[in-house]
């Protein structure tokens, strides 16, 4: 993983590039960069694959093409062998040097050929023109502007606010050229909001779970395919119990991660959940108090949030990516993106199977803006690579294809899930129910006392020139009974709380505040101060 910066057109600002750059450091190891008369490109990299050899910006053999790339291909290999069939060189093991390849052998149409989570730009250097494509569900990010004759392209927002311009993203499952420093004609190659309209449903429960289990595995299998230690972000919830069952029997160096109060529900299941599949684990315990204005502003800051619940939820992963990053491990694996494919919130009990089918559809093509854009900024800000199985373009595919009643059944989210697993999940495990990141980490409210000043802290970074602070899509499909339609087409989708509303919120999480606070003096002497790291390795061999 990486991040990338690009300046195309005449007389290309130096510091300008140098500034967006310096915005995108922690997401790698090492600047490289590449500067022509007009053109000037550059690659935070963080090394994963060929880790000294695949520099970047890498250079096609003529020295036309130079590709920026971010992510990880993970069928690269099998695409190395078939480019080589097809008479192509190869200088390193490297899925940048395949990416680009891939692109000179078959065009624009090499990006579906692509299987993972990646945002590339190509830059034809004779012609002063580039490519840009971005995976099919936004997993990795991809932004723009343009001021004067200039494009500007990077991974992150914040890297684009120093020019000065309207910032613009590149959509998930789109690419296209841009040509002259004009905007990107960018085409899908994946529609996102018609996943799965051309296929059929697939509506016996046995033939599902079958399908979905080995779609996950798979999904799973690729993505352990290194040779560095691995690690899992463990609940102790559903998804990511199944992501840490199957790291387990696949890697032999994994270890799981867990963060939140000491008597949060997630410390409670990770540590059954570590005890019994005999894996590694690092625990953060963090009291309530733990988390002070400086927390809200480095998640704002990094995050470059949109809606309220992920500026919360990024709190929560800026400390848990911390401690991955002290440990040393460099890969993780997450259970995210999940809820969103197979039924994990509220929203979808009420839903009939038309308006199902439609919502499902529109938190995944939002998935970008929102959860994984909170796990891209908090992982990269670490310089730890998170991947996300269960968005594999190949699982989501399937998830949209399963009924809406199989994925919520007799009042329990995620039903197939539990179903295709039953015989390897732990009882306590299948049986629990769903509960959001913050709330079962048991910091929800302390960070939502900050709330009121999210919007305030996101303008002052310059983030509005992309998109503003709005309420969370939950509240707007609540608020309209349950009318998706009206929902989708109201003016509430992009606007903010209003002022009365903060303060009833505010009231509320005053008041759970100071409440623990009395509940908790009679220990505070005892408690000590400050975050408490525990960890512990799998258990001993029982000497009977």
């Amino acid at each position: 993983m990486c991040g990338i910066a690009l300046v195309i057109g005449a007389n290309p600002d130096g510091d300008i590039f140098a500034s967006m750059l310096d915005a995108l450091e922690p997401r790698g190891d090492v600047t490289e960069t590449l500067r022509d008369p007009r053109a000037l490109l550059g690659t935070r990299r963080l090394r994963i694959v060929d880790r000294e050899r695949a520099i970047q910006p890498w250079v096609s053999t003529d020295g036309r093409w130079a590709c920026c790339y971010n992510g990880e291909v993970f069928n690269f290999l099998e695409l190395r062998d078939e480019l080589q069939g097809l008479g192509r060189t190869f200088r390193t093991i490297s899925d940048t040097e395949v990416v680009l390849e891939a692109f000179l052998q078959w065009g624009e149409s090499a990006v579906a050929r692509l299987r993972g989570e990646f945002a590339f730009a190509i830059v034809d250097r004779h012609d002063q023109r580039a490519f840009v494509a971005r995976d099919p569900v936004g997993v990795k990010p991809l932004f723009w502007s343009i001021r004067g004759s200039l494009l500007h392209v990077a991974s992150e927002v914040k890297a684009l606010v120093g020019v000065g311009a309207a910032i613009h993203e590149v959509p998930p499952g789109h690419h296209g050229w841009s040509v002259g420093c004009k905007p990107p004609e960018l085409v899908p190659y994946v529609d996102l909001l018609r996943l799965g309209d051309d296929l059929p449903q697939i509506t016996d429960e046995h033939e599902v779970a079958k399908q979905v289990r080995s779609a996950l595995e798979d999904s799973i299998r690729v993505r352990v395919a290194t040779d560095l230690p691995v690690g899992v972000i463990l609940s102790g919830g559903l998804d990511s119990t199944l992501v840490m069952l199957q790291v387990r029997e696949m890697h032999p160096d994994c270890v799981a991660f867990t963060i939140g109060t000491p008597e949060s529900e997630d410390l409670e299941y990770a540590r059954r959940v570590a005890r019994d599949l005999k894996v590694s684990h690092e625990l953060l315990e963090l009291r309530p108090r733990d988390i002070r204005f400086e927390d809200i502003r480095e998640a704002v800051r990094t995050g470059e949030l949109t809606e309220y619940g992920d500026v919360i939820n990024a709190v929560v992963s800026n400390r848990i990516f911390g401690l991955i990053q002290r440990s040393g491990v460099r890969v993780v694996l997450s259970g995210d993106g999940s809820d969103e494919l197979f039924g994990g919130y509220d929203m979808y009990r009420s839903m009939g199977e038309r308006w199902g089918q439609q919502l499902f559809q529109h938190n995944l093509r939002n998935l970008s803006r929102t959860e994984l854009q909170r796990v891209d900024r908090t992982s990269m800000a670490h310089s730890v690579e998170c991947r996300v199985p269960f968005l594999d373009l190949s699982v989501a595919e399937l998830a949209m294809r399963i009924p809406t009643a199989l994925k919520v059944r007799d009042g329990q989210e995620k039903w197939i899930l539990r179903h295709a697993f039953s015989d390897v999940l732990p009882g306590y495990v299948r049986e629990r129910r769903k509960n959001p990141l913050s709330h079962s980490t048991g910091l929800h409210e302390r960070i939502r006392l900050y709330r009121p000043r999210f919007a305030a802290l996101h303008r002052s970074y310059g983030y509005d020139a992309w998109e503003p602070m709005r309420r969370d899509f939950s509240v707007v499909v609540d608020d309209r009974a349950i009318d998706f339609d009206q929902a989708l087409a109201g003016r509430d989708l992009r606007a903010d709380y209003s002022v009365r509303e903060h303060l009833r919120d505010f009231a509320g999480a005053l008041k759970w505040n100071v409440t623990g606070a009395v509940k908790s003096l009679p220990g505070l002497r005892k408690a000590g101060t400050g975050p408490v790291i525990r960890t512990s390795g799998p258990p001993s061999p029982d000497p009977r």
